[in-house]
């Protein structure tokens, strides 16, 4: 199959809404990564999309939407779920609602509830608006792999399994949407992303975390959010996550590169002076920057053919939760906190 990577007009938005009404599976922009979409009430599509990625079926996929006013066909909206989409979308939050018999069991992984957005980017807008679809779309890599947040990304993986790229640019956030669970008592971040607990609780009252967000999960634990069970965002090369003031890690980040071989190193940008002439690579100061620089750099890693990583994290709360999640998953939770 020939791939077509094409810059997002008119035109290529006219062919990727048609491809979408006829089954097919395009990737697109969003502002969180670039996604890979198909129609998410058709059951053969979906299926192209977990084909495409070599995707295990028991992940659950979520669902994109143009407006709320898409949603009651798919899942049921509470009054909570409102106050939140009035506050929050288009945005980076994803809200886990029971869903109807309309949605596949496919689209969910068998669960429930279906997970749904309203992306903010003006191309997944656009698309959606085009061909008037609720879509399903996880990250348009290859499973396991670090997530896309450039069009070369998502071409380095879906080369010949899919037949359009929309191109939009960079990803201006960079780690995926955070999921929040609306069917218990109590809304509860499942995967942590710009949109964080402290702020969710503004509006909503109350938010908790689930315990998951920095652990793998335990045998025969349920995963009702994408992200959860299986490998993710994870480089070729082995990686340890150090967090900690940059004078206890600085010197263990040093320490452990001499020692290494084949070593590189994650850093934030203030310390990279401190490093002299290591192979080292900045993240930014901020966990923002980390998060919108996380999963460039595990690429860039890949391609380098490097056999250690070792990434300066931040402590995991607020803001920093969301690329700490990520570093976490991608490291295999090993993670070193030096106080």
């Amino acid at each position: 199959m020939e791939t077509l990577c094409l810059p997002a007009d008119r035109e290529s938005l006219a062919l990727a809404a048609d491809l979408l009404k006829a089954g097919r599976v395009v990737a697109f922009p969003t502002e969180t990564v670039y996604g890979l979409g198909a129609n998410a009430l058709d059951d053969g599509a979906v299926r192209a999309i977990f084909a495409a990625k070599e995707r295990p079926a028991d992940n659950p996929l979520i669902v994109h939407v143009a407006s709320p006013g898409q949603l009651p066909p798919l899942c049921h909206v509470t009054q909570e779920a409102l106050k939140l989409m009035e506050a929050f979308w288009p945005g980076p939050l994803t809200l886990l609602l029971t869903k109807t018999e309309r949605v596949p069991d496919v689209t969910t992984a068998g669960l429930p509830s279906v997970a749904v957005r309203c992306p903010s980017h003006p191309v997944a807008n656009a698309l959606l608006s085009a061909c008037g679809l609720p879509i399903a779309a996880p990250s348009a890599n290859r499973s396991g792999r670090p997530s896309p947040t450039t069009a070369a990304h998502v071409y380095e993986d879906m080369r010949g399994r899919i037949p359009l790229i929309l191109d939009g640019g960079a990803c201006s956030v960079g780690v995926e949407s955070t999921v929040l669970d609306l069917t218990g008592k109590i809304p509860c971040v499942l995967r942590p992303g710009a949109v964080t607990a402290e702020e969710i609780a503004r509006v909503a009252g109350q938010c908790s975390v689930a315990s998951s967000v920095m652990r793998p999960l335990r045998e025969g634990e349920a995963a009702p959010s994408p992200g959860m069970r299986h490998r993710h965002y994870a480089p070729k090369a082995k990686m340890t996550v150090l967090v900690g003031s940059d004078s206890r890690v600085i010197p263990d980040l040093i320490a452990r590169y001499d020692a290494a071989k084949n070593a590189v190193i994650l850093a934030h940008e203030s310390a990279l002076p401190l490093l002299g002439d290591r192979r080292a690579y900045s993240l930014g100061d901020t966990p923002e920057d980390g998060a919108r620089l996380l999963f460039r750099r595990l690429r860039e890693m890949d391609a380098l053919g490097c056999e250690y990583i070792l990434a300066q994290g931040w402590k995991a709360e607020g803001s920093a939760l969301a690329v700490m999640n990520r570093m976490a998953r991608a490291a295999a939770f090993d993670i070193i906190t030096l106080e």
